[in-house]
């Protein structure tokens, strides 16, 4: 009798801990299918007209229609955008509602370079890389140089007399910039803009040589016979411009751009964070988005949550180095 007792008794106990399971699994799944139910909040730390606004106006439409619900975006530009992520990291709600547009590196090389920037990454929950904008060497239209091998010889001949701009110091161009210069040893004289239009149009318009730039920013300028690009900082040639080779192929191994994603404040809830993530796993396959974005010259690099943030933590040990390397060159002011 006792025997039977007990052996009841376990059976129940199990049947129990079954129940709570399945309980508790419907409650995460709840939590899941319950977000969002309001409005999503988009910080941009730069203009609108800008790469982020870019990015933002080819995604939110399909993510609205893959999370129902809309997006709305607050530009809060500032600092190389350290205003708006400063803001995202300290000051934002952690309910999945408020996320914000990352741009690396500079998302790191602002604290990198700058100590008073209150936010590392450890502040963030990185969601989702979308694209990676590659950089790119380019000429005004009737420049003299014709190819990559006729700028190389020249700053060859004429070392330091090469001027070359990027948008600003600590941003993705700089950094090719530094990276091209450490490969091949030569030396230009880098000339810092405010931003990547100012930059290319520095060329266009003879102010400066050439222009590291971004192949997404000067698609138009490349399109309209403005600009000639010489050489990209892609893994293998752009589709696009398939006439334009790679610096890989012309023997500097550097691979650069900006890439541009989205993340939140840490510690958002489980069920955000993967509802959010799946959402921008849809996008990958989505044939509507990805010739959205070969519209405009701009090559998809889908990397989801962990993937995503494994990279932005090699993308912050290269800058580290980089800078280590530079840093006595630039006084607080530039940088």
């Amino acid at each position: 009798m006792f025997r039977t007792k007990k052996v009841s008794f376990f059976v129940f106990t199990v049947a129990l801990l079954l129940l709570l399971a399945a309980c508790s699994n419907d409650d995460n799944n709840e939590e899941a299918s319950d977000y969002p139910e309001k409005q999503i909040e988009v910080i941009q730390g730069f203009d609108p007209g800008g790469g982020s606004d870019q990015l933002a106006q080819a995604t939110q439409p399909y993510l609205k229609d893959y999370l129902g619900e809309s997006f709305n975006n607050e530009y809060l530009p500032g600092a190389a955008g350290a205003v708006g992520w400063t803001k995202l990291a300290n000051s934002t709600e952690n309910d999945g509602y408020t996320i914000s547009i990352t741009n690396s590196p500079m998302l790191m090389t602002n604290y990198i370079l700058n100590d008073e920037i209150e936010y590392s990454l450890d502040d963030f929950d990185p969601i989702a890389n979308v694209v990676t904008d590659p950089g790119i060497i380019v000429v005004p239209g009737d420049s003299e140089f014709e190819s990559y091998e006729d700028l190389e010889k020249y700053v060859e001949d004429n070392p330091g007399e090469l001027k070359a701009s990027n948008s600003g110091v600590g941003g993705d161009d700089f950094f090719t910039q530094l990276k091209w210069m450490k490969e091949t040893g030569l030396d230009i004289d880098l000339v810092a803009y405010d931003g990547d239009g100012p930059s290319w149009e520095a060329a266009a318009g003879g102010d400066v040589d050439v222009s590291f730039n971004n192949l997404g920013v000067v698609y138009p300028q490349l399109e309209s016979g403005d600009l000639k690009a010489l050489l990209v900082f892609s893994e293998e040639r752009e589709d696009l411009f398939p006439d334009v080779p790679t610096a890989k192929e012309e023997g500097v191994d550097v691979v650069s751009g900006s890439s541009r994603g989205y993340s939140a404040p840490k510690d958002i809830p489980e069920g955000a964070k993967q509802e959010l993530e799946d959402s921008f796993k849809e996008l990958e396959d989505d044939e509507d988005f990805q010739e959205g974005l070969e519209d405009l010259g701009l090559p998809m690099d889908i990397k989801i949550g962990e993937e995503y943030e494994e990279f932005l933590k090699n993308e912050e040990k290269e800058a580290e180095k980089l800078w280590e390397e530079v840093e006595d060159e630039y006084d607080e002011d530039d940088a």
